[in-house]
């Protein structure tokens, strides 16, 4: 039903100039422009990213951060060039697309943010305890559960109020894959990740700044938001448990120490990759880390093919050095290999 809604809706490409790509191209047929739409998390990095390459190569680049869920909507119906989206594709999904990819193009994290008056910055959660509260089977701050994880802070005896995403979400399904992963109850009464899932109780907010807006105007909120999101709002956030039993502060290195722990990289153009909850071997790694990813056809639009494969490339190569700024952190090299191959599969 969900995977349904979400291949099969229909979403106004807000904040993206156009609904249809632009066709203008340069000398030699090549496309100087292209338009793509999707992910909250890659949004800052594509502000950076835009103007950056109009610089130096001439191509404008048109985004519109309308959700993951709605870049991958938009990108099977090819009124966009390309797509981005922190979940890969679900099957159907990648059906209804006819042969696009999946490359990883940046590399950032979900963080479990709230706001709480007379706590202090960097509560202390583990998986099960963050599963528990969405299932709402945790319900005020004062916990046992959280008490015994934070013994040296006084939490007020104050109702957690949960904040979702209503909206197709790469941020949920990387906390959704997180929570199945380490909470079998989770797994049972939730079901598999996904972009989209019927969360038992809450409230829901609508990307990343709806999520955002929802915890600052309410006491006892607690929220799972991308980590540039988090900082640049100054929002409290908390230190979630990895398999190591250590609480690594969500920040470059750890997002690297998740992506480095991955063992194989997946080729030929679907490598949706799960990095989190790393293994013990990796003791300082961030336990919501995530890939966020470009979605593109195989076969596009009469010209544009050379342009996108040259921005992708530039993307995963030069471009990365504008992540570390804005909290994302440089794709591993073995990923940046397998990128460059997948991008020579784009006609």
């Amino acid at each position: 039903m969900i995977v349904a809604a979400i291949v099969g809706g229909t979403l106004a490409l807000a904040a993206c100039g156009s609904a249809t790509p632009s066709s203008g191209t340069g000398s030699g047929g090549r496309a100087k422009a292209l338009v793509g739409a999707g992910s909250t998390l890659v949004a800052p990095l594509m502000s950076v990213w835009q103007p950056t390459y109009y610089k130096r190569y001439g191509v404008a680049i048109t985004y519109g951060a309308i959700g993951s869920g709605g870049g991958i909507v938009q990108l099977i119906a090819r009124t966009v060039d390309f797509g981005a989206s922190d979940a890969p594709f679900l099957r159907a999904q990648a059906a209804a697309c006819h042969g696009c990819l999946e490359i990883p193009w940046a590399l950032a994290a979900t963080l479990v943010a709230y706001h709480l008056k007379g706590a202090p910055n960097h509560l202390r959660f583990s998986g099960r305890v963050l599963a528990d509260i969405w299932l709402g089977r945790i319900r005020r701050w004062d916990d046992p559960a959280i008490r015994r994880l934070n013994p040296h802070v006084k939490l007020p005896d104050t109702a957690i109020l949960p904040v979702h995403r209503v909206d197709g979400s790469g941020d949920t399904y990387a906390f959704v894959d997180y929570l199945d992963r380490v909470s079998p109850r989770f797994r049972a009464e939730i079901g598999p990740p996904a972009p989209i899932v019927n969360w038992p109780g809450g409230v829901g907010g609508r990307g990343n700044s709806g999520v955002g807006g929802v915890l600052s105007a309410a006491n006892g909120t607690i929220a799972y938001i991308a980590i540039a999101y988090v900082l640049q709002s100054h929002f409290d956030y908390g230190l979630v448990e990895n398999q190591a039993g250590r609480f690594p502060t969500p920040g470059i290195p750890s997002i690297a120490a998740a992506a480095d722990a991955l063992r194989s990289v997946p080729a030929g153009g679907r490598r949706g990759v799960s990095i989190v909850d790393p293994p013990a071997s990796a003791p300082d790694a961030y336990p919501i880390s995530t890939f966020t990813y470009v979605l593109v056809p195989t076969a596009t639009r009469p010209g544009i093919a050379p342009t996108l494969r040259r921005f992708i490339s530039w993307a995963v190569t030069a471009g990365q050095r504008f992540g570390p700024k804005l909290d994302f952190a440089p794709l591993p090299q073995a990923v940046v290999r397998a990128d460059l191959a997948d991008v020579r599969l784009i006609r």
